[in-house]
């Protein structure tokens, strides 16, 4: 139940624990980054395809969302994630890894240190995530 992760703030490989979380059916585990559930508003453009959704889940690194907008894998886009309603988007540019059933997965293209407000956003975010998950942790252990 350990995966290997990156920290957000130095890149550094490290070990976190996955309990609570549905294992995929495939054993390969691609992702570098934590990833943290949110439920943010989105809209996407690229080429001639325009499209919106829900995030379902965000990292420095890429994010899952929920569209029924068509879309293919290498296809590249321009995300505008809301955040706050008093805030402008992040804008992100974005590449599809894949898409499933589980909802589009996105990777993005420039590194999330980069743009400073998605990594603020993230690490508010990771904190807020393992203080609520930190009791149920103890719980099972």
């Amino acid at each position: 139940m350990m995966s290997p992760f990156s920290c957000q703030h130095c890149s550094c490989r490290f070990m976190a624990s996955r309990i609570g979380v549905v294992m995929p059916e495939h054993k390969t585990e691609r992702r570098q980054h934590l990833r943290i559930p949110v439920r943010l508003y989105l809209s996407f453009s690229g080429g001639k395809v325009r499209g919106e959704g829900i995030v379902m889940d965000l990292s420095v690194g890429g994010c899952i969302i929920k569209s029924d907008t068509l879309v293919h894998v290498d296809d590249i886009f321009y995300l505008e994630i809301t955040t706050d309603q008093d805030q402008a988007p992040l804008e992100v540019a974005a590449m599809v890894r894949s898409v499933s059933q589980r909802g589009i997965a996105f990777k993005f293209l420039r590194a999330a240190q980069e743009n400073k407000r998605l990594l603020a956003f993230v690490q508010s975010r990771s904190v807020e995530h393992h203080d609520r998950l930190a009791p149920k942790l103890r719980a099972a252990s």
